[in-house]
């Protein structure tokens, strides 16, 4: 087991990870991960954690760690932004199909409010992007 483990253990947290470095050559044999950094993915930024500089190999690992971080958020967004297109036709059938007139009351304003916001947003990037070229 102790040959599969990796060399770091990134704990995700809401922007980023604390970083630790994953230790199992001690005379125990057990697994130790002492924390070496914090990574914030939206700024960038990568923070010793206590007095210890990081090695070359630790900010290389990070920074690895960070590229694919962020290429998996991005290819998340996207495929939610899928998934809401598809709830958006779901709503679509469920409001001509099944929905009562309670429902519909309930849900109606705030639906028409952020289809406006949203088709408002669309039509501006757009002309923005027709614009440049």
């Amino acid at each position: 087991m102790a040959g599969d483990l990796p060399d770091y253990y990134f704990r995700i947290r809401e922007n980023g990870a604390a970083v630790f470095r994953v230790d199992t050559a001690n005379r125990q044999r057990r697994i130790e991960m002492d924390q070496i950094a914090v990574v914030n993915v939206k700024r960038d930024e990568i923070r010793p954690h206590g007095d210890s500089p990081l090695s070359d190999a630790d900010l290389a690992a990070i920074r690895s760690w960070l590229t694919d971080r962020k290429a998996l958020l991005a290819q998340r967004d996207i495929d939610d932004i899928h998934r809401a297109v598809d709830h958006l036709n779901l709503t679509a059938q469920w409001a001509q199909s099944r929905a009562t007139d309670d429902q519909l009351d309930e849900v109606t304003d705030a639906l028409l409010l952020a289809m406006h916001d949203l088709r408002a947003v669309l039509v501006r990037k757009r002309a923005d992007r027709l614009s440049r070229g």
